[in-house]
């Protein structure tokens, strides 16, 4: 703040290079993701193949680490400004506002791939059957007469899918007990049902792992095995980046940086988790269940 005491309730943050630098990792991970997929350099020859060429994961985890470091200078500064008194009630406002609204664009984010996933699913007789203009499609279309496409034997969703369903939902209710706990000042109870929803986060990811071990079609070659890794993916990525955020929030809550009535940092983590609970239904009824 340049010179003079504060007269508001706002507050203007300080010169940040994260903005910056957060836009870069983006963008190195986006080109790391179009290296890794389609390579820049097919020349294997080339001194560049090895960083450039197709299957290449350098530039992505460059990408990723960038991100990262944001991710841990950006979100270190929001901490050490909500310590220093800087979240007043009008900042607060702000933040609540900010999560709602990236949890709507993460929505959206999820709306695209279930898009895609009806369009096939209910559309797909059309989409073999004639062009726009009512021609004949081609032999390729062929295989999108039925759906799942012929040859693909989808999870049994009662089987680990259902699992993950109860591991999820349940580590809903254990956050909820966490939160409850924080407000009325047990934080003992607050810390067990932290570290049990943290626990969960990562046994999902443990059982997912296993089940993509196990599938019976691949990501490319048909277009269900594209959608299915793609939605039940990103919902995974998700799932690592919620419990990565509570467990910030456990450190955060040990080192007793949370109150009954302060604790925006760890309801923000709560939504998020909620939110990928909602997400995660939608997968499972839909994906594993309706069209298997």
């Amino acid at each position: 703040m340049a010179g003079g005491a504060v007269k508001h309730d706002y507050h203007l943050v300080d010169p940040s290079p994260w903005p910056f630098v957060g836009s870069l990792g983006a963008f190195v991970l986006a080109i790391g993701f179009v290296v890794l997929t389609k390579g820049l350099v097919t020349d294997t020859s080339s001194w560049a193949h090895f960083f450039l060429g197709a299957g290449q994961p350098w530039i992505m985890v460059l990408g990723f680490l960038i991100v990262g470091w944001t991710m841990i200078g950006w979100w270190g500064d929001v901490i050490k400004e909500s310590r220093k008194g800087d979240h007043t009630p009008v900042v607060d406002l702000g933040l609540r506002y900010g999560m709602i609204l990236f949890i709507v664009s993460e929505v959206m984010f999820f709306a695209a791939w279930f898009w895609v996933f009806f369009e096939m699913a209910l559309f797909h007789e059309v989409r073999a059957g004639a062009s726009w203009d009512g021609g004949p499609i081609g032999a390729d279309f062929a295989g999108w007469e039925t759906w799942p496409p012929p040859g693909v034997q989808t999870f049994d969703p009662f089987h680990l899918p259902l699992i993950n369903t109860l591991i999820l939902l349940l580590s809903g209710t254990t956050v909820t007990w966490a939160h409850h706990a924080l407000q009325h000042g047990d934080r003992k109870g607050a810390r067990l049902g932290l570290a049990l929803t943290v626990g969960l986060g990562l046994l999902f990811t443990c059982v997912q792992v296993y089940e993509y071990t196990h599938a019976y079609f691949d990501f490319s070659g048909n277009l269900y095995g594209a959608t299915f890794f793609m939605a039940t993916g990103f919902h995974g990525a998700h799932v690592i980046i919620g419990t990565i955020f509570l467990a910030v929030c456990l450190l955060r809550l040990m080192a007793g940086q949370f109150s009954a009535q302060k604790h925006f940092g760890f309801e923000a983590a709560a939504w998020y988790w909620h939110f990928v609970d909602v997400v995660w239904l939608f997968l499972f009824v839909f994906i594993y269940v309706a069209y298997q």
